[in-house]
């Protein structure tokens, strides 16, 4: 299984955000947006606070890409 947070980081473009006001306001740890950056699994409680902030849905800041094929 893949995931991609490309739209995550265009996201963010649009709300005139960078990648570490992200962590502050979220209360990420530099872990876990260092797997963000990876397109790295990171945990749903993660995903959850970052959607808070940034007033979104799941999906909204990522994709499933089936890499079986």
């Amino acid at each position: 299984m893949a995931y991609s947070y490309n739209k995550l980081w265009k996201l963010l473009i649009d709300k005139s955000m960078n990648k570490v006001n992200l962590r502050d306001k979220a209360g990420l740890s530099t872990t876990t947006l260092a797997r963000l950056g990876k397109n790295e699994v990171v945990s749903l409680d993660a995903l959850g606070k970052i959607c808070r902030v940034l007033e979104c849905n799941i999906g909204d800041i990522i994709d499933y890409i089936d890499d079986s094929k």
